[in-house]
């Protein structure tokens, strides 16, 4: 479809972080009441090894005004957002068009966005003919919620993140064997993971712990970001062997802890319905604040 008069296109660049992240901000805290954004995960997310930001992003700008812009990952993954104030427009069918013909061009079979459950971005995919994937629950630990302890089996232990690749590639294994068990998952890389982990804009060793066996071997990685107030598990996972002991529950108070330590009032973290682990958090005090859907379709 043509663009109203006045709105033009063209692929994001670098300089254009900024932007979205402010659109971005603005969407979030007008849909669900509340932003969880910071400049540095849009930065993060361009660096990653698989992402052409040339060719997997949109951007349609109303003078120097980003009015609305979407991305593609590998093919599979959208994220697409239209400024309140540009919505009614059309921006939502223009900008959705060139996702599935971005995936399409990519060779997928399929692509899909995560929105707020309830939202006007629910009935907007319902009306493309999207069918719901899954669900995804943030959760919550309040300000000023007691912690309780959660001791470690006898001979395991917790670490910092030594700084150097070897510890971030032991951290992103442990991770993507874990994730890896998700039905349909696609594998990631190191390349694509770490400027979102320990290449991050700002990243601090304290914001990595993992439980370590009795013979000192890495058996579950704890990934934490500092979100202004909020300290915002990004990643936890534990060996599969090494489950039902309790080495997670560890980690998530420990990092509710280091995350306090460092200025953090509320702690939060999101799941979804293809863990199996919404009973975990629930068991050690969060509570779901937030439902996100996650809408696709086949190209």
């Amino acid at each position: 479809m043509d663009l109203p008069a006045g709105l033009t296109s063209r692929p994001l660049r670098m300089e254009d972080a900024e932007a979205v992240f402010r659109l971005m901000e603005t969407s979030q805290k007008h849909d669900v009441g509340e932003a969880a954004i910071e400049l540095e995960d849009i930065q993060g997310d361009w660096a990653r090894g698989s992402f052409d930001l040339a060719t997997q992003s949109i951007g349609v700008w109303h003078g120097e005004r980003l009015a609305a812009f979407g991305e593609v990952f590998k093919g599979r993954r959208a994220d697409a957002s239209v400024h309140p104030d540009y919505r009614g427009l059309g921006l939502g069918t223009f900008v959705a068009d060139w996702v599935e013909e971005c995936a399409r061009a990519g060779g997928s079979r399929l692509v899909g966005q995560t929105v707020p459950g309830g939202s006007g971005a629910e009935q907007f995919f319902k009306g493309r003919g999207y069918r719901e994937g899954w669900t995804s629950w943030v959760l919550q630990v309040p300000a000023d919620s007691t912690i309780e302890p959660q001791p470690l089996p006898e001979g395991y232990g917790l670490r910092e993140f030594v700084t150097g690749e070897r510890d971030g590639r032991t951290a992103f294994q442990l991770i993507e064997d874990a994730f890896n068990e998700w039905p349909d998952r696609d594998p990631s890389s190191y390349e694509d993971w770490a400027p979102r982990g320990p290449l991050r804009p700002g990243f601090e060793p304290w914001q990595i712990r993992f439980v370590t066996d009795a013979a000192g071997t890495d058996v579950g990685v704890c990934y934490t970001i500092l979100a202004g107030d909020t300290g915002y598990v990004d990643a936890i996972a534990v060996r599969r062997d090494q489950r039902g002991l309790g080495l997670a529950r560890a980690l998530l108070v420990d990092a509710f802890e280091r995350a306090r330590d460092h200025g953090a009032t509320v702690s939060e973290l999101s799941t979804d319905s293809r863990t199996g682990a919404l009973g975990l958090y629930e068991h050690v005090g969060m509570h779901v604040t937030q439902t996100w859907r996650h809408w696709m379709t086949d190209l």
